[in-house]
């Protein structure tokens, strides 16, 4: 088993987890999220993939090479910006390990090799969001060590 970049072969694969993360999001959240969808079309997987500048996506893959999770990352950079300081985050985007493999360190395989590349690359930190109705991917972070970095609240009309 190992991680490796994403590639265009990997789609099909990837389609099926984007849709797994979506339905744990459309369970929770029924006023948000479409159930059976998806966040990406084939199109712009592929161009998230070919940006590898910008947008990392690493894969575990099995040995028969089966994509067993993702990590999708985001260069983020406020380049002279009025009050942001210039430091680059890799923020990710997503990250999923297929339900019939979790509870083996996937997660915190994948997880660990973008701070290893993130750190190697010069960013200064690693963030990402978690939904509320999601308890079990907060719990995960938390045990990464990951802190939060801000609150985002809403009122429903």
């Amino acid at each position: 088993m190992n991680i490796r970049r994403a590639k265009n072969e990997d789609i099909p694969r990837i389609h099926e987890l984007l849709t797994q993360v979506n339905n744990v999001h459309a369970n929770g959240r029924p006023d948000l999220f479409k159930k059976g969808n998806r966040k990406y079309t084939d199109e712009q997987l592929k161009a998230i993939i070919a940006d590898t500048a910008h947008t990392p996506i690493f894969v575990f893959a099995s040995d028969n090479d089966m994509v067993l999770g993702y990590c999708f990352g985001i260069v983020e950079q406020f380049i002279d910006d009025n009050n942001r300081t210039d430091v680059k985050t890799l923020y990710i985007d997503d990250l999923c390990v297929d339900e019939k493999y979790r509870r083996q360190h996937i997660a915190k395989r994948l997880y660990d090799h973008v701070i290893d590349f993130a750190r190697s690359n010069g960013f200064y930190n690693v963030t990402l969001n978690v939904w509320e109705c999601n308890p079990g991917a907060r719990a995960f972070y938390d045990s990464c060590g990951m802190k939060p970095l801000k609150t985002y609240l809403e009122t429903i009309l």
